[in-house]
């Protein structure tokens, strides 16, 4: 599987399932299980490098804004999520993530931010398919730490500086 078949399979997921993070995870999985094993697992090394890749600072901040606070679970998840909103706008939040004021339409905390269950997609359908976990994916390992400067994500002066757009977008104060 290559970069733009797993992007095209997230689309497709994200858009049958209308925004809903849970229902787009278990579409993902029957799609998953439509092929074969090392399928799976190619989708999973490109899931999973770009989760890696997302592991930043500043994503973080971005998701301290708009979860309104962002645990280390929570940023886990607000990962997750993130690459299931497609190739555009990971791209665009990984290069400025105060660009998501521009590239998501809405965004509501009860429902959007959290793809816990995306991160879990490819695993349950490798299992399913062979009925064993799948194997190390050999891809290097996460950074110990976020990538970039560290935030102080208490400090919400550094925050409206770093997010204008998204703390004016989303921000009820």
């Amino acid at each position: 599987m290559d970069e733009t078949e797993f992007w095209e399979l997230v689309d497709a997921t994200r858009e049958a399932a209308e925004g809903d993070p849970e229902e787009q995870a278990d579409l993902l999985v029957d799609r998953l299980l439509l092929l074969d094993p090392e399928l799976v697992l190619d989708f999973a090394r490109h899931f999973e490098a770009r989760y890696n890749r997302a592991y930043t600072w500043d994503l973080w901040g971005a998701a301290w804004v708009l979860l309104d606070g962002a645990s280390d679970d929570a940023f886990d998840f607000f990962r997750c999520w993130l690459i299931g909103q497609g190739r555009e706008v990971y791209e665009g939040a990984v290069h400025d993530p105060d660009s998501l004021a521009e590239l998501i339409d809405d965004f509501d905390d009860e429902i959007d931010g959290d793809g816990e269950e995306l991160g879990y997609a490819a695993d349950e359908a490798y299992e399913q398919l062979t009925g064993t976990v799948a194997p190390d994916l050999g891809i290097p390992p996460a950074p110990a730490e976020p990538l970039g400067a560290p935030l102080d994500l208490e400090n919400e002066a550094v925050l409206a500086e770093r997010f204008p757009k998204l703390r004016e977008r989303f921000r009820q104060e």
